[in-house]
């Protein structure tokens, strides 16, 4: 059973950079490919960016491609999610999840994932 916790979150001008993390306190992220998602008030769930087991395959919403960038750290402990230029409509709760069933491919679609954070706040705002 994975516990998954993220971090990071926060208030940052248009423009501005975080990073998120994801880590599990359960188990260690390096079996199962791991994807980070987002919900704004108001909207349905999307996904932002996943990366497969060995993170050699990643996949962007369109909506952040060129400016997010997913990653694992090399003891495959933690997965985190580098956002660059951000603007006011990346403002929203970012959420990680796991997809147990797949390695060496990863897919954005929500009903791949089985194990949920509970999220962490990001706000985009001047």
């Amino acid at each position: 059973q994975f516990h998954l916790v993220e971090s990071g979150g926060g208030l940052v001008q248009p423009g501005g950079s975080l990073r998120l993390s994801c880590v599990s306190s359960e188990f260690g992220l390096d079996s199962t490919v791991v994807g980070w998602f987002r919900q704004a008030p108001g909207k349905e769930r999307e996904g932002v960016a996943c990366a497969s087991v060995n993170g050699l395959s990643s996949h962007y919403g369109d909506s952040v491609y060129g400016r997010f960038s997913i990653s694992r750290n090399n003891a495959k402990t933690t997965v985190w999610l580098q956002m660059n230029d951000l603007k006011p409509e990346d403002t929203a709760t970012y959420y990680c999840a796991t997809d147990t069933g797949r390695h060496l491919t990863c897919t954005l679609m929500l009903s791949d994932y089985d194990h949920w954070g509970q999220g962490t706040q990001v706000t985009v705002s001047s």
